[in-house]
């Protein structure tokens, strides 16, 4: 049996890697919802259809004139078409005017 003697002193590899993405400022906030575009984007697991009836009703009783696009507008963002639809949703948003985002998903 062999001992190796370390005066205490042992090697240490760090358990994660080297970052991969820089960080980026958040965009800043809105001041308010009301007036806004808000978008809904949803995986189409969970309940999302319901849980965004229910924030529309309640967002609109407290912003008067924000608008909503539906889910339905964008398609399953978890589906088959998952990196085509995230891949052009900067376009769309932009062509559709959003300000907003509200991105749903069940686990």
């Amino acid at each position: 049996m062999s001992t190796t003697l370390n005066d205490g002193y042992y090697e240490v590899v760090w358990p994660r890697s080297p970052r991969q993405m820089k960080k980026q400022a958040l965009a800043p906030r809105l001041e308010t919802l009301e007036g806004k575009t808000i978008a809904q984007l949803w995986d189409y697991l969970f309940q999302g259809d319901k849980v965004f009836d229910a924030l529309e009703e309640g967002l609109k009783a407290r912003y008067p004139g924000v608008r909503f696009i539906s889910w339905r507008e964008f398609g399953n963002t978890h589906g088959k078409e998952e990196r085509s639809l995230v891949a052009d949703l900067p376009r769309r948003l932009r062509e559709l005017r959003v300000d907003a985002v509200i991105s749903g998903m069940g686990c």
